[in-house]
């Protein structure tokens, strides 16, 4: 029996929502819904009798969502299927009763715990050829090890995750289908379940174990790091009557940029919460001092966003697990992104990637102006997102909306300076040009990523309709999140005081050109990625943050500014 573990669904889900997505092959968020899932399902995952209630539920998703689609499918083709409850000291004899052409799937009983996944194993004699096969101990129901039996020691993926050991609830139907030769209809999202070599239990476990804890240890990770370090800032500026401000900003802006880097090697150390967030809350302010120490002016948090842009543009490239399992990472506990990077990733790296190469510009190239300039923001920030986009490496469909937007804009606002109308058509054509381009590498490849899947796949315009209308749905649902509550107004005032000082900020930045035009390149590619993302909300909560970080290591190197607290601090 392959072996491996199973999103149970989109977030929390009950128990019936499982079983329901099993048989519709198609899962979306509970929020897509217009109603609660009802007390009274019916069905099962073997039968197309789903309740009127359930059937109406389903059309009121801006999706193919089909209610016991399995069942139908292979009640039209003359096959069947059945299920039944067993513990796992059962598991062996249900193997051997197996006809030739038999397939078994054991799915652990839902729900799992909170932000966990389901344990499942599949057999069949078509479907696994018992390579690496041996003599291992199975587990009884009652956790005792059972009579030692010949099974394969294979783990199971699919394309829904590109993760050896993981699958989805909705890939269940798909490789039933496929197994028996059937054709998979089009409403269902989820891919064929495959099986791989090597099985690695332990494994298992602690793959189970980091994402569980993703969504667990954000805040306190992340948002503790974040706030101590403010507190730091504050103390220093206080303590020294302003003197150290320059450097305590410098550092606090570089250790928010180092910040995704630290999580990253965390991802690799898989440390206990306490020991990733002493790691994560020391580690970033210690190498934001190293660069300090190494760099000065502007090259300094140049140098920082090309370590972390490239680090995870590296990670991506190799097909390494440490992205989706870093903390800011895709989230694949959530049951929505499980390769990649997802909206947090993309929001911050297109400010590294964009104001970075400005930083570059005027730290390592301050005599480049005109078109080289226009061709350094373009080459970098197209060959970024062709990393992040493109379906064999990061398939994040925003990355090859934002970075190429961020990175024209940039051209255009100070640096290339050519007309605003015919820049603004250049900006709509290349990235329209840029998308098809990555389209073509994801049907060349056969990349079978989320580009290709949603919208290359789509029936027509009603279902390209229906992605658009559940990106809309998602992303509104984003604003209603309390936090955001808290953090809107704060935005807004600091919008209304930038409008205000704006020559105040073009003050900062009257001697770096560059810097100017990779922040307005950000702030573009920002504002593009909150109304096109389905995580608006987060996209800009983000992107504000890495912003401010930005700008407040222009103020720090604004003309006479770092000699005003060089004297007082050592510098």
């Amino acid at each position: 029996m392959a072996v491996g573990l199973m999103s149970a669904g989109m977030g929390s889900v009950p128990a019936a929502q499982t079983y329901l997505d099993v048989s519709q092959g198609n899962r979306v968020f509970d929020s897509l819904y217009d109603r609660p899932l009802p007390g009274d399902v019916g069905g099962g995952i073997c039968g197309p009798a789903y309740s009127r209630a359930v059937v109406e539920r389903a059309e009121s998703a801006p999706a193919d969502i089909v209610p016991g689609l399995l069942a139908r499918t292979l009640r039209e083709a003359g096959e069947g299927c059945a299920v039944r409850s067993a513990g796992l000291a059962r598991l062996p004899a249900l193997v051997r009763s197996l006809p030739p052409g038999g397939l078994l799937v054991a799915i652990e009983r839902a729900p799992p715990a909170k932000n966990g996944a389901l344990a499942i194993g599949i057999a069949g004699k078509k479907f696994s050829n018992g390579v690496n096969a041996g003599k291992i101990s199975s587990i009884g129901a009652d956790g005792g090890p059972q009579a030692a039996g010949k099974i394969s020691s294979n783990e199971l993926t699919s394309d829904s995750t590109r993760t050896k050991g993981y699958v989805l609830s909705t890939d269940v139907a798909p490789t039933i289908l496929r197994h028996l030769g059937l054709a998979v209809p089009a409403a269902m999202s989820g891919q064929p379940i495959r099986a791989e070599g090597g099985a690695d239990v332990d494994g298992l476990e602690s793959l189970a174990a980091r994402m569980a804890s993703i969504s667990d240890r954000r805040g306190p990770v992340i948002g503790g790091s974040l706030l101590a370090w403010l507190l730091a800032c504050g103390l220093a500026i206080l303590l020294t009557r302003g003197r150290a401000a320059p450097v305590a900003v410098e550092l606090l802006a570089l250790g928010v940029v180092y910040l995704p880097l630290l999580l990253l090697l965390c991802a690799a150390l898989e440390p206990s919460r306490a020991a990733e967030q002493l790691v994560v809350a020391a580690g970033a302010p210690a190498v934001a001092a190293l660069t300090l120490a190494a760099c000065r002016g502007y090259r300094a948090i140049a140098l920082a966003s090309g370590l972390v842009a490239g680090a995870y543009a590296i990670d991506v490239v190799a097909g390494s697990p440490l992205t989706k399992l870093s903390l800011l990472g895709p989230n694949p506990g959530l049951g929505a992104r499980f390769y990649g990077i997802g909206n947090e990733l993309e929001a911050l790296l297109a400010v590294l990637v964009v104001a970075g190469t400005g930083a570059a510009l005027r730290g390592f190239a301050p005599g480049w102006s005109g078109r080289r300039a226009a061709t350094a923001f373009l080459a970098t920030g197209l060959a970024f997102a062709f990393v992040f986009a493109a379906g064999r490496f990061g398939a994040d469909v925003g990355a090859a909306i934002v970075m190429p937007i961020g990175a024209a804009a940039a051209t255009v606002s100070k640096v290339a300076t050519p007309r605003r109308r015919t820049a603004l058509a250049l900006i709509i054509a290349g990235s329209i040009a840029f998308m098809g381009f990555i389209s073509l590498i994801d049907l060349i490849t056969g990349a079978n990523a989320h580009l290709t899947r949603s919208v290359l796949d789509a029936g027509g315009l009603g279902d390209l309709g229906q992605v658009a209308q559940r990106r809309l749905q998602l992303s509104a649902g984003s604003f209603a999140r309390p936090v955001v509550f808290v953090f809107l107004p704060l935005l807004a005032a600091l919008v209304a005081l930038a409008v205000r000082r704006r020559a105040t900020l073009r003050g900062w930045l009257a001697d770096a050109p560059a810097v100017e035009a990779g922040l307005l390149g950000a702030l573009a590619a920002i504002v593009v990625g909150t109304l096109a993302n389905d995580s608006g909300a987060l996209v800009l909560e983000i992107g504000a943050v890495y912003l401010l970080a930005f700008a407040g290591f222009a103020w720090a190197e604004r003309p006479g500014g770092r000699a005003a607290g060089a004297g007082a601090v050592g510098r």
